[in-house]
C-alpha cells in the first residue's frame, strides 16, 4: 500500500494537471469509441498498449476476459458484464465491442487444468470461486478447444458472430508458436464474440451492422498485439507489415 500511496503523490506532481485538462475536455460531451473487455491480470494495461486516453473506452475486466452467455441469466440475475454492454452500447451508443485475451493467462491456465473431472468437481468448485466462475462461463471455450485437439489443431473452428446466421472460420495459431494454454486463450477470446451477441438488447443493432465485435490478443512476453482478421481467418500481429491490410478490413466491414 505504501507503493500505491507514493504513486498517487508522483501522479499529483506529474500527470495530474494533464489529466484534469483531458477530463475538462470530455466532461460535457464524452464520446467513447469502444467497450473493451479484458482480463484483470496485473500485466494487462489496455490504455497503454492501445494508446487510448480519457474518455476513449469503457473498460471491463475480469478473470479470463469472459462475457457470460445470456443463457446464464434470467430476470434480475445479471452480472456487471452485460450491464456494461448495455451502458456502453445502448445508453452511450458505442459501435465497437472489443474482447482482448492474452498469453500466460492464469485463468486460462486454470481452465486447462479443469479438464480433470476431479479438479472441476462440485466439491472443489464450492471452495474455489475462480473454478466455479470458469466452469460456469468458460466451459464452452474448453469444450471447443478439446474438440479441436481431437480432430487436429491445424483444423478450423467455426464460431457464430454478430447473428446466429453469420459465421466465421478461425485457425488457431497455425504457425504453432504458442503453448496449448495460449491456444485455449485464443479460442476463449473468440468464443466471447458469440457470448456478446447472445444478448437480446443488442440484437437489432447487430443485425443492422450498426454494432461490431472484434477480438484482440496480447502476447505479454513480446508485447505484440494480434487482431483477429476474419478475412485471413486467424489472429494477425498488428505491425508495419499488416497495418494497411487490417485498416482496410476494418474500414470495409466495420465502419
Amino acid at each position: 500500500m505504501e507503493r500505491i500511496l507514493r504513486g498517487v503523490m508522483r501522479y499529483r506532481n506529474t500527470t495530474r494537471e494533464q489529466m484534469v485538462k483531458e477530463f475538462k475536455q470530455v466532461r460535457d460531451n464524452p464520446q467513447p469509441k469502444a467497450v473493451f473487455f479484458t482480463c484483470m491480470d496485473s500485466r494487462m494495461i489496455p490504455t497503454r498498449y492501445t494508446d487510448t486516453h480519457v474518455g476513449d473506452m469503457f473498460v471491463i475486466r475480469n478473470a479470463g476476459n469472459l462475457v457470460p452467455h445470456a443463457e446464464h441469466f434470467q430476470d434480475e440475475y445479471f452480472s456487471c458484464e452485460p450491464a456494461g454492454l448495455e451502458l456502453g452500447c445502448v445508453v452511450n451508443n458505442i459501435k465497437h465491442i472489443i474482447v482482448c485475451g492474452h498469453s500466460d493467462c492464469k485463468a486460462m491456465n486454470l481452465l486447462y487444468q479443469l479438464r480433470d473431472p476431479e479438479f472441476s468437481s462440485r466439491k472443489n468448485r464450492r471452495i474455489s470461486p475462480l473454478r466455479a466462475w470458469l466452469c460456469e462461463h468458460a466451459s464452452t471455450s474448453l469444450q471447443k478447444f478439446q474438440n479441436l485437439r481431437q480432430v487436429g489443431l491445424d483444423k478450423p473452428l467455426i464460431f457464430s458472430s454478430e447473428t446466429p446466421l453469420r459465421k466465421f472460420v478461425a485457425y488457431i495459431d497455425p504457425e504453432n508458436q504458442f503453448a496449448l494454454e495460449d491456444k485455449l486463450s485464443q479460442v476463449n477470446t473468440l468464443q466471447q464474440i458469440e457470448n456478446v451477441a447472445s444478448y437480446g438488447f443488442l440484437k437489432k443493432r447487430l443485425e443492422s451492422h450498426d454494432l461490431h465485435i472484434h477480438a484482440l490478443w496480447f502476447d505479454i512476453y513480446t508485447g505484440d498485439i494480434y487482431y483477429f482478421s476474419r478475412n485471413s481467418k486467424r489472429f494477425i500481429p498488428i505491425d508495419e507489415t499488416s497495418i494497411d491490410q487490417l485498416l482496410d478490413e476494418v474500414r470495409r466491414y466495420y465502419s
